[in-house]
């Protein structure tokens, strides 16, 4: 499957809603909108379309969606996850008119795992890449990711990594490593019931871009992913990863940005 059209509706029946609650603590609708709540106070709202609403309705949502979070004391954070080809007229005036902050948008990217297994690029010499899976490891990892994406070390961002794990075993953590150094990482996550599988996380130390290593990352992900029967990958990418994915084969199909939210007087973690 390689046409962009029937890839996004594959993307909107398949990977939407059911597909990113799988560990949810609680799932409540409102409406098209599904409230979901997760493990280490994090709030995430997500919907397969917004049923034609207008403006207003918009609006009405995500003040609903805010009360709904807002009144569990546990749930210090929520993520609104818009997409680019949805019809929601007003919903960014509604997001920040209601306390969200928009990150970066990001392309949403889908392409055969095969194509992307066979982009395989020569590591540099020293390089090694490898699946790994122990506490001490996966602890690593997330302390390179905060580094690398800029955020102050955090112990919480790890447990969550950890209690994730725990809770799908299909998850694979990988790295890149050079002189025992972990310089790269990134995540697979097959899709339960579905065709895909999704590769999160990817990050490489600035000194080490350039070189191929994120590029191998992703082929060894790929292959992984064809040996669990999955034979679409998907991801959002930065600007930095999705050149690479589009050499790969990989297409963009839409984008989308996540707007998030968090209870006043609360650290970011």
């Amino acid at each position: 499957m390689t046409d962009p059209a029937r890839l996004l509706a594959a993307y909107d029946e398949r990977l939407r809603t059911d597909a990113e609650c799988s560990s949810a603590l609680r799932v409540r609708r409102l409406g098209p909108p599904w409230l979901v709540t997760f493990a280490g106070g994090h709030g995430f709202v997500t919907y397969r379309d917004l049923g034609g609403a207008d403006a207003a309705t918009v609006r009405e949502l995500v003040a609903a969606a805010v009360e709904h979070f807002g009144a569990d004391g546990k749930i210090d954070r929520v993520e609104w996850k818009a997409r680019g080809h949805d019809h929601a007229p007003g919903l960014h005036e509604a997001l920040t008119g209601a306390g969200f902050a928009a990150d970066a948008t990001e392309s949403i990217m889908i392409g055969p795992a095969e194509a992307l297994a066979a982009a395989d690029a020569p590591l540099p010499a020293g390089v090694t890449v490898r699946r790994i899976s122990s506490e001490a490891e996966v602890r690593a990892m997330q302390a390179m990711a905060d580094e690398v994406f800029g955020d102050p070390p955090s112990a919480g961002h790890a447990e969550e990594m950890l209690r994730r794990q725990a809770a799908d075993p299909g998850m694979e953590m990988w790295v890149a490593e050079a002189d025992g150094e972990i310089v790269s990482a990134g995540r697979l996550e097959p899709v339960a019931g579905t065709e895909f599988a999704g590769v999160w996380g990817g990050c490489t130390r600035p000194a080490w871009r350039g070189r191929g290593i994120y590029r191998a990352l992703t082929a060894a992900r790929a292959r992984a992913a064809l040996a669990a029967g999955r034979t679409l990958m998907h991801s959002d990418s930065t600007e930095y990863s999705r050149p690479i994915l589009e050499r790969s084969g990989m297409l963009e199909v839409s984008t989308t940005t996540p707007y998030r939210w968090r209870r006043p007087g609360t650290e970011r973690r």
